[in-house]
């Protein structure tokens, strides 16, 4: 059965790999046996990341630079990230922003840049490499969508990334049903609030209690780690998932069972 959640012999991309929960994942895949490619805007970032990740696993893994937001810089990542692998068997969307306004004061134009990046580029991406790998006859895609794709925040300033996230669990749902017959998964996770190198500095700025108070909303009674998506990913991106398709996991300490 172990074999079922091995991935040697696999390629791998994550794009937004050099953040918290995409770096997290990358690493996971590389320890599951995969060999690992990440990619971003931020060359600084994906260095970092390279090093970070080959100090903890002890495996080297590829970087790309690319605008998930450009079109044509993603079909230059697909030719690239073929030329040097051969064939991409897993791509992890991992990249995204999130800025918070109220609602009656949200401008549009951030509105829209949030629609362009979390949605618009992991629909680009997944088409893009999704031909890929419809040629090839297999892939495992793996969207890294939230909790808030399913429930609304009790406070105000999310009305743009709740509605990315809800637009990125559909559009998981119906590239499944589409890329099925070409032996293709597409599958999502919904982490909640997570601890992540960028929210630990937002966690800091709120006070002493603020962590403890995230905490308590869960069943679990912690907020979540990028580790606790890594598990889920890796089945998710291994043949131990192979007829499952069209899911939304959510690693969130049990927040959707009472939301």
């Amino acid at each position: 059965m172990s074999n079922s959640f091995s991935l040697a012999g696999k390629n791998a991309m994550v794009i937004g790999g050099a953040g918290g929960i995409g770096q997290a994942i990358a690493q996971g895949l590389a320890e599951a046996g995969a060999r690992v490619a990440i990619a971003s805007r931020n060359v600084r970032s994906l260095q970092r990341a390279v090093k970070e990740i080959d100090e903890s696993a002890g495996q080297r893994i590829a970087y790309y630079v690319v605008d998930a937001a450009d079109e044509e810089s993603i079909k230059s990542l697909v030719a690239e990230s073929v030329k040097d692998l051969g064939r991409v068997d897993i791509l992890v969307n991992a990249q995204g922003i999130n800025q918070k306004f109220n609602a009656e004061d949200f401008p549009m134009d951030v509105f829209r840049q949030m629609f362009e990046i979390n949605v618009a580029g992991v629909m680009m991406c997944c088409k893009h490499f999704g031909k890929h790998m419809i040629g090839n006859g297999y892939g495992k895609i793996l969207n890294v969508s939230s909790v808030r794709g399913r429930i609304a925040t009790q406070g105000a300033g999310n009305a743009g990334y709740c509605g990315t996230k809800g637009a990125v669990d559909m559009i998981t749902r119906q590239l499944a049903s589409e890329f099925g017959k070409y032996n293709i998964t597409v599958n999502a996770i919904g982490p909640t609030i997570t601890e992540t190198p960028m929210m630990t500095g937002i966690l800091n700025s709120r006070g002493p209690n603020a962590r403890k108070e995230f905490a308590d909303k869960h069943p679990m009674k912690r907020m979540g780690l990028p580790s606790d998506c890594v598990g889920p990913a890796v089945f998710l991106c291994s043949d131990a998932s192979c007829f499952v398709t069209g899911n939304i996991v959510y690693p969130d300490g049990g927040l959707t069972a009472i939301g």
